[in-house]
């Protein structure tokens, strides 16, 4: 991706950051001049996009780690601190769900959601504030979804624990912008994934769905980058406690 942000000097974290759209995120913060410290659970994954970063010349270091875990957290910050001596940029992206109605999903299956979704975003958060806030200065953007705004059948628990972090977002706005730290969100529509498949691998499927969308296609990874770059940057210097959508217009519809 061409870099579109100068981001030179600067730290970042992103979570979720083996595939899909974390993937993407970190790939283009490190073409914008960031260090980029991955996270993730499959440790194979983060290492090979590790990797490629570097081979382009760019730093990154990969960290495998479990979110719902307050320990790996919280060495998550520290080793990002230790590799890179600052945290600058923190993108909670990592997320999971169950395609289950109200009525089949299990009480685990939605504890699950909200412990990666909202509660390890919340610990990570603060555990990266910590930095932010001696440095006076940070971005923390936070990955949420049209389900936020929109129930989505079949998806309930994903979509309310998606409406929690962008409560938490201007929470975490509110109460740390006297540290300098901003936190905005970026909130993708359907985006062709493995997170997705199930929908647009399915093409009477993936047809229905974007025969509603006024774009008439579903997002690439990729195209969900610009809006978190924007956010890192200077350019969104008087943005804090947002959420901008990148959806091909389904919250119009």
């Amino acid at each position: 991706m061409t870099a579109t942000f100068d981001l030179t000097g600067k730290v970042a974290i992103v979570t979720g950051a083996g595939r899909g759209i974390g993937r993407a995120v970190a790939m283009g913060l490190a073409a914008s001049g960031a260090s980029v410290v991955l996270a993730a659970r499959t440790a194979e994954q983060i290492q090979a996009a590790a990797d490629e970063i570097q081979a382009g010349g760019g730093k990154a270091l990969a960290v495998p780690t479990d979110l719902t875990d307050t320990a790996q957290i919280e060495r998550l910050a520290a080793e990002t601190v230790s590799a890179f001596g600052r945290i600058d940029i923190l993108v909670n992206n990592a997320a999971r769900s169950f395609l289950r109605g109200l009525m089949d999903l299990r009480e685990d299956g939605w504890d699950k959601v909200f412990n990666t979704n909202v509660k390890a975003a919340w610990l990570l958060s603060r555990a990266a504030a910590r930095t932010m806030m001696e440095q006076k200065s940070g971005r923390i953007i936070n990955i949420t979804t049209v389900g936020a705004e929109k129930a989505e059948l079949g998806m309930a628990a994903y979509g309310c624990s998606k409406a929690a972090l962008k409560m938490l977002t201007r929470c975490m706005a509110r109460e740390w912008a006297i540290f300098g730290i901003q936190v905005n969100a970026v909130g993708p529509g359907l985006t062709r994934t493995e997170f997705s498949q199930p929908i647009w691998s399915n093409p009477d499927i993936a047809k229905l769905v974007t025969a509603h969308l006024p774009l008439g296609r579903i997002a690439e990874p990729e195209e969900i980058v610009p809006a978190v770059l924007f956010l890192a940057s200077d350019a969104a210097s008087y943005m804090t406690g947002e959420t901008i959508y990148v959806d091909g217009g389904a919250l119009t519809t």
